[in-house]
Formats: C-alpha cells, sequence, structure tokens
C-alpha cells in the first residue's frame, strides 16, 4: 500500500509471518528486509539442545534478508550467540535506511520489530549485567537504548517534524521462566485473554501534530495502524476484502477524544476466548496462564475492568447488559465470516479474494 505512495519499505527483526517462498517480507510488498522469519525460541537449538537436536529432521533457523524481485537468502544460523548481538544489528541497518532515503529526500516506512524480549530473553555482552537486576532487565536496558539510537538518527536527519514514530508491543509479558515477563498490574500471560496478555504498550510520537503528553485508556488494536496509516499516506484501502482496521488519525491527532474502536474478540489460537467492549469484558473461556487449561464457561463470566483490574469477581449477574453489545461484535464478526470465509491453510500465494 505505502509502496504505491511512493515510499521505500524495509523490515527488520522478527518476521513470524511464514517462512516459506511467497511469504517472506521481500515477496510481501517490503522492498528489502533481514531478520529472522519465525521466532527466537529456535535460537536456543544449536546452543542448549546440541545433544539431542537433529538438524536432519529439524533445520536450523537462519538470520535471512532478501530484496523485492529476488529470493531471500540465508546469512548466518541463527544461535544464541546471534540471539544476543541481533537488535544491535537491527539498529544499524535501520539508521542507515532512514540515511539514505533522507539523503535522496524520499519517504520511507520502517517496520523494525526487535527480537527483545522474546525468550531467550539474554541481553548483548554490552548490557550483561549492567542493571543488576538480571537478563531481563538488562535486555529492557538494551532496547531501549536502541529505540533512543533510532531518535536520535531521526533527529540527526532533521526528519523529526515529518516523522511518525510507533512503539508498541503485540502481546503481554509470557510464561516461562527464567524469562517471565512482567504485566503491570494486570493478571495473566500471553495465550490468554487476560488483560496481561491483551494490553501492551503504544505510544506515538508526531511533533505539532499528536499532542505530547496525553494518556488515554481508550481501546486501540494493533490492526488500526493499518487504516490510519492509509490516511496519512493518502493510500486507498482495499475494497475487496474485508479491513478489520478502522483510521484512530483523529483520536490521534487530538481532535477526538475517544477511540473510533468500542471493543474487539480475542482469540486464543482458532478459539474465540473472550470480547472486550469499552471498560467491560466477557469471558467465554476462562483461562489465566498460557499453559493452563481452557474451562469453556456455561455463561459468560462479565468483569468490570475499571473497578476489577485483577479479573477476579463476575459481575454478571446485575450487569446482564453488558451481554448486548458483547454479542453485536461476535455477530458481526461471524457475519464476516460467511461473507468472507477465513484463507485456508496452505493456500497459494499471492492470494487474490
Amino acid at each position: 500500500m505505502l509502496s504505491g505512495q511512493g515510499y521505500a519499505t524495509a523490515h527488520y527483526g522478527k518476521w513470524h509471518l511464514g517462512s516459506q517462498d511467497g511469504r517472506l517480507p521481500s515477496d510481501q510488498g517490503f522492498d528489502e528486509w533481514y531478520g529472522i522469519p519465525r521466532s527466537t525460541d529456535e535460537s536456543m537449538w544449536p546452543s542448549r539442545c546440541k545433544d539431542v537436536w537433529d538438524p536432519e529432521v529439524a533445520p536450523p533457523e537462519y538470520i535471512m534478508e532478501g530484496r523485492k524481485g529476488e529470493k531471500s537468502r540465508n546469512v548466518k544460523v541463527y544461535d544464541e550467540e546471534q540471539r544476543r548481538l541481533i537488535d544491535a544489528e537491527l539498529t544499524r541497518r535501520g539508521v542507515e535506511f532512514m540515511r539514505r532515503q533522507a539523503e535522496a529526500g524520499e519517504p520511507f516506512f520502517l517496520y523494525l520489530p526487535y527480537t527483545l524480549v522474546h525468550m531467550p530473553t539474554l541481553p548483548n555482552p554490552a548490557f550483561a549485567g549492567k542493571t543488576g537486576n538480571g537478563d531481563w532487565a538488562d535486555c529492557l536496558a538494551e532496547m531501549d537504548h536502541h529505540v533512543g539510537q533510532i531518535l536520535d538518527a531521526i533527529k540527526e536527519l532533521d526528519l523529526a517534524e515529518n516523522t511518525i514514530v510507533i512503539f508498541a508491543s503485540d502481546n503481554g509479558p509470557e510464561a516461562n521462566f527464567p524469562w517471565r515477563g512482567w504485566g503491570g498490574p494486570w493478571r495473566g500471560t500471553y495465550f490468554t485473554a487476560m488483560e496481561g496478555s491483551l494490553r501492551a504498550p503504544c505510544i506515538i510520537r508526531w511533533p505539532g501534530r499528536v499532542p505530547a503528553g496525553r494518556v488515554t485508556n481508550e481501546i486501540v488494536h494493533v490492526v488500526d495502524l493499518y487504516a490510519t496509516l492509509a490516511g496519512v499516506a493518502a493510500a486507498n484501502v482495499p475494497t475487496d476484502r474485508p479491513v478489520d482496521g478502522v483510521d484512530q488519525l483523529d483520536f490521534f491527532l487530538g481532535k477526538k477524544e475517544n477511540s473510533s474502536r468500542e471493543g474487539f474478540p480475542a482469540f486464543v489460537s482458532d478459539r474465540l476466548q473472550a470480547v472486550k467492549w469499552r471498560n467491560w469484558k466477557i469471558h467465554l473461556y476462562w483461562q489465566v496462564e498460557m499453559y493452563d487449561v481452557p474451562e469453556k464457561l456455561p455463561l459468560g463470566r462479565v468483569l468490570n475492568l475499571l473497578t476489577d483490574p485483577k479479573e477476579e469477581r463476575s459481575v454478571a449477574i446485575p450487569n446482564s447488559w453488558v451481554a448486548y453489545p458483547g454479542e453485536r461484535i461476535i455477530v458481526e464478526l461471524e457475519a464476516s465470516f460467511k461473507k468472507y470465509p477465513p484463507i485456508p491453510p496452505g493456500t497459494p500465494d499471492p492470494y487474490r479474494p
């Protein structure tokens, strides 16, 4: 979408949206990419599992790179040594990409999904032991440093006033020790529909456009960024397929107080596990930790997240009215599934609706 508007596009980092030819970033719109096609846990195979792991059975994950129109290539095996080093390299490449585009006077879209703080949460040697609070805290310090390097580069290149920076996460803390994260006041881990899973940071900077210091408890979903950035770039959102995101630009710019979204369905795997609407949530299944067995509830568990952020007390009896807006979200979702059936696994690329 952004390429069509003249933007140079780059992806550096964790992809995890398909590792076969045809599904890699340079096959899905990016001009160039560098990173890992799947996830970081595979870095443990050559290091911690070398006595039992058989690369003939499960091939190692590679750091890869590619360009649009060319076949992506393996760069090096992604082991724990490279796991510690990769985010520094992603940052270096991100800064270099921005510098190239600034010198050429071309607009750009940089997608830089860091591998931190996914397990194994191991810091770069330059940050190991720096906080005195273990690997996880060292990794937070490292990620903060890399984000600062990106912001410094934007300032150095005199691009700050005309660059939107979005810092966001796709999920809350994982459950695996010793790399378990922290969800603040929220309960639960990722791979659940608890607030600790669903609530994640989203910080936006656009000097002179997005009001500085504004904090909100309104609901924004990561899929909303697609429609929102389309509006910024004067691009057209496709009309031949369902688009789940909604345009949040006026909300981000402070032109309206409320989000353009009131709620969303929360899936775990292919199971509709809960529905959020405003400050309410209806749990259809109960699962607090990712390794807990989901319990199907005979009646939805209704929670008021303002008065019960730990999700400890169902208030379904006096608040059965919440079923109305919650069920409306489910009905709309089911109607969209009938109109646009989910794409079956194995469907060849490029997919045409």
